[in-house]
């Protein structure tokens, strides 16, 4: 069954800036997050060294100023290799940027530039080629299951389709024995029907929607049972086009998704020897909310993702390794006999030879985060960020929507 989802975004598109290291544009000031996050305080004690994140997407131009020395390409499994560093529309190296970019030659700054990339380019609607382009190009089943064979830890996929597909749902059960966290955005229908997209519908995986700079969940983000997390998904430059020579202003849930992934790389790669079960539940523990933990929004799900209250924590517990938080949701318990740290398969991590450095053609879509905001007092911030985004004005009315949350 070939792949009929599509990246998750571009629901507007402005021109910001010229190249990322052209002196009158500055990427990074437009990365209104790292700020009310407090990056900056938690790179002293994590940077995300150590961690790999999978990028299953439109492809990864290794090439950025940005990502320069970030995407280990000699680490894609050969049987799902084909193009990997041949970005046809600019998402997925969006995503990777934001995920682990270096902010060098003013590009943009991930949340954990200390981790490494490991990029897989996946068929998505709108990408262009002939038959051979598209029988050679993995779906995103083949990418996700590779990926469950090698040493990352973290799989992150910006993309979102209508379509139950057993194939990936296959591939995510198996990825989630592995002992990866998955992490997807929920999609953008919440002006329309909401629906959620799949892979985030899926049980293990962690569904992330989007809020805007008040910290209220984006009018575009879906919503519903499978909302776990929120992000910021609104105002972040992204690549406009395969050019790779400027920004645009996008929003979307791939953004929020990506983010969400650099914070759990954050995480881990200050506690190596937590589980998939432990990372998942200090993201839930410690996220901005004002409701009761037990009763997740349908909007917001367990709250605004907060890993620096993890980070500034020397005595935070992160609970049972074996026991997953999310098993009532999830309806199973892969996670809680998953592995206790990710492990590769020998036989998977060969390396491709045909890799090409830059992208060729366009289609498809795009998205980003969203915010400024400043405030003296950051914590305080990420706190109200939790408290607006659970509250949809109604008639002029606050009303705080939460979910019954179900097996997935």
């Amino acid at each position: 069954m070939r792949a009929v989802g599509a990246v998750v975004g571009a629901l507007a598109a402005v021109t910001v800036g010229l190249a990322p290291n052209a002196a009158a544009y500055d990427a990074q000031a437009k990365e209104w997050f790292l700020a009310p996050m407090q990056a900056a305080q938690m790179w002293k004690v994590s940077t995300g060294k150590g961690v790999k994140v999978a990028v299953i997407d439109t492809g990864v131009n290794a090439n950025t100023s940005s990502l320069k020395g970030q995407v280990l390409t000699g680490e894609v499994p050969s049987s799902v290799a084909y193009h990997a560093t041949d970005d046809y529309e600019g998402h997925g190296t969006t995503m990777a940027e934001l995920i682990a970019g270096t902010g060098a030659g003013g590009g943009l700054k991930g949340l954990a530039p200390g981790a490494k990339i490991v990029p897989y380019r996946v068929e998505f609607k709108g990408m262009k080629g002939g038959a051979e382009e598209k029988s050679e190009t993995p779906e995103p089943a083949d990418a996700i299951k590779a990926a469950a064979d090698t040493d990352v830890k973290i799989i992150n996929m910006s993309f979102a389709s209508d379509l139950i597909d057993p194939d990936e749902q296959a591939a995510i059960k198996y990825a989630a024995s592995k002992g990866k966290l998955l992490i997807a955005g929920v999609g953008n229908e919440g002006a329309n029907t909401g629906h959620i997209g799949y892979p985030a519908a899926y049980p293990y995986v962690i569904g992330v929607s989007s809020v805007d700079v008040s910290g209220t969940v984006s009018k575009f983000s879906s919503y519903g049972n499978y909302v776990d997390l929120s992000a910021p998904g609104e105002g972040i430059p992204a690549w406009c086009d395969t050019t790779f020579r400027s920004y645009c202003d996008r929003e979307g849930t791939s953004a929020a998704a990506a983010i969400t992934s650099a914070s759990a790389a954050l995480i881990w790669s200050a506690h190596p020897n937590w589980t998939v079960n432990q990372v998942t539940r200090s993201l839930i523990d410690t996220a901005g909310r004002t409701w009761a933990k037990g009763n997740p929004s349908k909007y917001l799900g367990y709250g605004s993702i907060r890993p620096r209250k993890v980070l500034e924590d020397s005595n935070y517990k992160a609970g049972p390794a074996k026991v997953d938080p999310l098993a009532k949701d999830n309806g199973g318990d892969l996670l809680a006999n998953s592995p206790s740290s990710p492990s590769s398969s020998p036989s998977s991590s060969a390396s491709a030879s045909s890799q090409a450095p830059n992208s060729t053609s366009g289609g498809g879509t795009s998205a980003a985060g969203s915010s400024t905001n400043s405030s003296s007092d950051s914590n305080s911030l990420w706190i109200a960020l939790g408290a607006a985004a659970a509250v949809i004005v109604v008639g002029g009315v606050g009303v705080a929507v939460l979910r019954a949350r179900r097996a997935r």
